[in-house]
Formats: C-alpha cells, sequence, structure tokens
C-alpha cells in the first residue's frame, strides 16, 4: 500500500510540475494568454506541495527519484500535448530512469 500511495504521489508530482512548466511554455513561447503563465506558477507550486506528502522522510532520496519520474512523464506529456514522438534513444533513456526510480525508492533496506 505504501509503494502505490508513493507511485500516485509520483505521477501527481509529475501532472503538476510537467503541466505547469507547459503553461508557462505555452504562454511565453507559443504566445498564448497570459494567465496561462499565472495558472502555469499555481500548478507549479503544487507540485512542491505534492511531493512532501511522500512516505519517505529523505528530501534527496524523493527528489532524486521524481528525477527519472520527470524524464518518463515529459517525454509522455509531449506525446499526448505536443504530438512529440520519442525515438528508441529517448525511450530507452526512460527506462533507465524509471529503473532507477524503483533502485532508489523501493529496493530493500536494513
Amino acid at each position: 500500500m505504501i509503494v502505490a500511495r508513493s507511485l500516485v504521489l509520483f505521477v501527481l508530482a509529475a501532472v503538476a510540475e510537467i503541466g505547469g512548466a507547459w503553461l508557462v511554455w505555452q504562454s511565453v513561447r507559443e504566445h498564448r494568454p497570459w494567465w496561462l503563465a499565472g495558472l502555469g506558477v499555481i500548478a507549479l507550486g503544487l507540485y512542491g506541495f505534492v511531493a512532501t506528502l511522500q512516505p519517505d522522510a529523505n528530501f534527496g532520496r524523493i527528489l532524486a527519484a521524481y528525477g527519472g519520474v520527470f524524464v518518463a512523464g515529459s517525454l509522455a506529456w509531449g506525446m499526448a500535448f505536443d504530438n512529440f514522438r520519442p525515438d528508441r534513444w529517448d525511450l530507452t533513456g526512460a527506462l533507465v530512469c524509471v529503473m532507477g526510480v524503483a533502485l532508489i525508492m523501493y529496493a530493500p533496506r536494513r
């Protein structure tokens, strides 16, 4: 149950951070309305709070592991919202990152 909660929190954090950054990008780089950047800033702030809800108490471990989630999530977001098509190296890199998440967060410890 703790692993499932942790995974859900990682996904929520990724949606908040990647989605927030994407909204800012849309506003600034794609010349969309300014209020999208405001929504993006709010989403980025929510990301910071979601990360604190992880069951592990080690900030460094959580943020290091989240980096792998961010990599894979960013590729998925690009596919879903920007017609990005990752190549085999993108996918291989994301797989390595996700394996790192599993090792960092869920490997048995003494």
